[in-house]
């Protein structure tokens, strides 16, 4: 009996080893990487920008800012020890995204 089950189980086991996922590729949707929303960083963001963080923000610093071809800001800052993302476009309005 014990070489019944034992058997069974070593059978069972090398059957799921043999398993793996299969990665199909499809090109009826292929991947397209808008230009747009591509992010570079940059060193200064406009005054404005400045303002409406200081504003909506008290104590906030500004950790790193990134600019897209469209002129909108993805600002990483950082509130009292915590970090947060936003997004502004060059006169200040935040962005939802």
């Amino acid at each position: 009996m014990k070489k019944l089950i034992l058997s069974a189980a070593v059978i069972l086991g090398s059957l799921s080893v043999h398993a793996k996922n299969t990665i199909v590729k499809s090109s009826v949707y292929p991947l397209v990487i808008n230009q747009e929303d591509e992010y570079k960083e940059v060193d200064a963001v406009p005054a404005a920008i400045k303002t409406a963080l200081d504003n909506a923000y008290p104590g906030v610093k500004l950790d790193k800012a990134f600019v897209n071809n469209k002129k909108e800001y993805k600002i990483e800052i950082s509130v009292r020890d915590v970090k947060s993302i936003v997004y502004t476009d060059a006169q200040g309005n935040f962005l939802k995204k």
